[in-house]
């Protein structure tokens, strides 16, 4: 995904008619990563799912990032908030095409998705959050929480207690910030660090068939 016209990189699960009406999962990687690093984790979640994993727009290292970070993980609401509108005019056509959308999102993709969650709440049927957090923004006028508290959002989070990586001033303000504003499954699961383990990709797994396609069904 880019910033300007250019077109957005993206790996799509598939590109035919047979993914119209389907249930949309977007990936939204960490940084530094890019496109490639979650897709395989859709070979254990649900079939019904298309899935879509985004490149962030900036340059980061050897991968790419949504917004620039630094040192101490800290960033600019500004920026994000750019990230955040670039993303949904590339998703919002597509979102048109299926059933309902549901975010998926490592670390600073975490920080991606509960952010676009908060700026289109009625696009979005769920949130999956692996080893991230939420964004502090109390003056951004892109985030519409009251929104959230209205009809609070699906979310699964899912993380090591003893993450190296996410302050603890970031894992502070979520731990404040989504029991007020989603449904909440909080897990832990100790000694992945920075990354994902199978049990919670099968957590996430079961997170999906009962908030998203139960009530599809429903």
């Amino acid at each position: 995904m880019t910033t300007n016209d250019a077109q957005p990189v993206a790996l799509i699960s598939r590109n035919d008619d047979s993914r119209l009406g389907t249930p949309l999962l977007v990936f939204l990687h960490g940084y530094g990563s890019n496109e490639q690093d979650l897709m395989g984790l859709s070979q254990y979640l649900p079939d019904e799912f298309t899935y879509l994993s985004v490149r962030a727009p900036l340059q980061a290292g050897p991968g790419f990032s949504w917004f620039p970070l630094s040192q101490e993980i800290d960033y600019s609401i500004e920026s994000v908030e750019d990230s955040i509108r670039s993303l949904w005019a590339f998703l919002e056509p597509l979102a048109k095409q299926h059933s309902s959308v549901t975010l998926l999102g490592f670390s600073q993709g975490m920080a991606m998705a509960t952010s676009l969650a908060r700026y289109q709440r009625e696009a979005i049927a769920a949130v999956v959050g692996l080893s991230g957090f939420a964004i502090e923004a109390p003056e951004s006028d892109l985030f519409k929480d009251e929104a959230l508290i209205a009809a609070p959002l699906p979310m699964f989070w899912g993380r090591d207690l003893a993450d190296p990586v996410i302050t603890r001033d970031k894992i502070a303000y979520t731990l404040g910030w989504a029991p007020k504003h989603t449904e909440l499954v909080h897990e832990t699961y100790p000694q992945i660090a920075h990354s994902v383990c199978m049990e919670e990709i099968q957590d996430v797994a079961a997170f999906l068939n009962r908030v998203v396609l139960d009530k599809q069904q429903d």
